[in-house]
């Protein structure tokens, strides 16, 4: 305690780190979701001791460099630090922003609602600004393992999010409610202070500590009892049978592509032992093959020999081959595309990736940014498509979402509305080598599976791929850097969910809830201040 009276800022600077570190805990690979809501609860208690808008806004700052750092370290493997900090700290601004909004809205009654609803307004603006956003990080996604991961079906990653960030704000309210109880004489609850005395916004009566701490127990308990209405792994109105197919790659790194013949080998050759390997009995045959992203960066409409190739692999499995391809266009910019190959037709139905990355598919502000590393001219010039996600293949409506887009919430939705049966992701992960970048993105998908109600196959150069259930649990999964294929009956839907059905709406309109607390509790603070105003110069007279 005397360290705490002597070195106070010190103390909140700790803690908002460790709080960070919690968050960052509680992601994959580890399985350790229950640190989120802790990391919540301590960022929460730091910041509602704060005394003035800019400590909020720092030890927010702090909490977040303590959490994207060691969860972003991916970003730089190939292209040195200075990337992997400059978007860690963007990131971490908007952690900053949440400590100034905690600071409007803490002091109103019902504060761990308002404060959980700032975090999700917080989370919606980095998904949202700039440059299309950067959704990687939030709360939802570190749920796949947890009890949460239900609420996805109701409310899609929004809502578990909330509902963690819910969670630890209640149990910062319990903490504060103990603390206060136990400095008291005896330990005995206070007695409800007059409304207009100044004391009584102290205050933590009995009953909404016991409120805040029914809460903290009822939310991952909802989550439970919604797992009961999802979708069995086998449930649907017909079944298909899939295969994904991952070739990896022959060496690691942004220059893998440089060997973009034996890539495209690699997954050819896998498709064909695949065909053997049905032709032994050992799998059924598959009504779709699934590549990954990059899976031939040679463009085969305009290169006859990949166009052979992967007609000979479409022939020999038998299936259409949903193909991850570079296409070049007419004035040399590209798409990051993925088609429908089949043996006989050769390419068919395409999807262009609507959401492409920034600082990696294309650069803006590239002069500027090429100040500060030479990596800058490597950026692609990808286009953003303009499609609807989805693409049909034996007879199935299949949405794709080809990477990066799956970390966003819009990303599906024009798929479901097409009538997407069954969902996707291929994606290329050689670029960021073994680190968390592919657990953390299995568990995008995760979340996805169960926010759609449907099934979902992961198809990736180098790993992790996997078959997904649209409860969210992974049926098969394949090993890092070696050739795999996964081959599974799945099940078709055609219902919906309420995350599906209500869309972006209820996100926004919590958005435009906490604009409003936060409007409130500027005025309320207002008319205290003048209150207090007249109080002193009546005293004075």
């Amino acid at each position: 305690m005397r360290l705490l009276g002597r070195h106070p800022a010190v103390i909140r600077s700790v803690a908002a780190l460790v709080s960070g570190l919690l968050l960052f805990g509680s992601f994959p690979p580890r399985p350790w979701w229950f640190l989120a809501p802790a990391g919540i609860a301590l960022l929460t208690l730091v910041l509602r001791d704060c005394a003035r808008w800019r400590s909020g806004f720092g030890y927010g700052f702090l909490a977040g460099l303590g959490f994207f750092l060691p969860l972003l370290p991916w970003t730089g493997i190939y292209v040195g630090p200075v990337p992997w900090i400059a978007l860690s700290t963007a990131c971490a601004l908007y952690i900053g922003l949440f400590g100034i909004l905690v600071r409007i809205v803490g002091r109103l009654p019902g504060w761990p609602l308002w404060v959980a609803l700032a975090w999700s307004a917080a989370e919606w603006g980095r998904s949202s600004f700039p440059f299309g956003g950067f959704p990687w990080g939030r709360l939802a996604f570190g749920q796949a393992d947890g009890w949460f991961l239900p609420l996805a079906s109701v409310g899609g990653a929004p809502l578990v999010s909330f509902a963690v960030a819910l969670s630890g704000t209640c149990g910062a309210a319990v903490v504060l409610g103990l603390v206060e109880f136990a400095r008291r004489p005896g330990g005995t609850a206070p007695k409800p202070a007059a409304p207009e005395s100044p004391v009584a916004v102290r205050r933590h009566p009995v009953v909404p500590v016991a409120v805040a701490a029914l809460v903290c127990v009822l939310l991952p308990l909802a989550g439970f009892a919604v797992r009961a209405t999802l979708p069995g792994p086998l449930d649907g109105d017909s079944t298909i049978t899939v295969a994904a197919i991952q070739g990896s790659v022959p060496r690691l790194g942004l220059d893998f592509n440089a060997q973009r013949r034996a890539v495209l080998d690699n997954h050819v050759r896998r498709t064909e032992q695949l065909a053997d390997e049905v032709a032994s009995g050992r799998f059924p045959a598959p009504d779709v093959v699934v590549w990954p992203e990059n899976s031939s960066d040679i463009d085969p409409l305009r290169n006859p020999d990949a166009a052979a190739l992967i007609t000979r692999a479409a022939q020999r499995i038998s299936a259409p081959i949903l193909v991850g391809a570079v296409l070049v266009n007419g004035d040399r910019t590209t798409t990051n595309s993925v088609m429908v190959w089949t043996g006989a037709e050769g390419p068919g139905d395409r999807h262009d990736k609507k959401i492409v990355q920034p600082f990696g598919e294309y650069l803006p502000m590239r002069g500027f940014f090429r100040l500060f590393s030479d990596y800058a001219d490597r950026a692609g010039y990808f286009v953003p498509g303009h499609g609807d996600g989805t693409i049909r293949a034996s007879g199935t409506e299949i949405g794709v979402a080809t990477c990066y887009e799956v970390a966003f919430d819009r990303a599906f939705r024009d798929s479901l509305r097409s009538g997407a049966q069954l969902l996707t992701v291929p994606t290329n992960n050689a670029t960021f080598g073994d680190s968390e970048m592919t657990y953390q993105q299995l568990a995008m998908s995760r979340v996805r599976a169960v926010e759609h109600g449907r099934s979902l196959v992961v198809a990736a150069t180098s790993g992790v791929s996997a078959i997904i259930a649209a409860d969210g649990t992974v049926r098969q999964q394949s090993e890092l850097f070696v050739p795999e294929a996964l081959v599974a009956q799945v099940p078709l839907r055609t219902s919906t969910t309420v995350a599906t059905a209500a869309g972006p709406w209820p996100e926004l309109a919590a958005v435009l809830v906490t604009a409003g607390a936060v409007v409130f509790a500027l005025f309320r603070r207002r008319n205290a201040r003048r209150s207090d105003g007249d109080v002193e110069v009546s005293v004075q007279h």
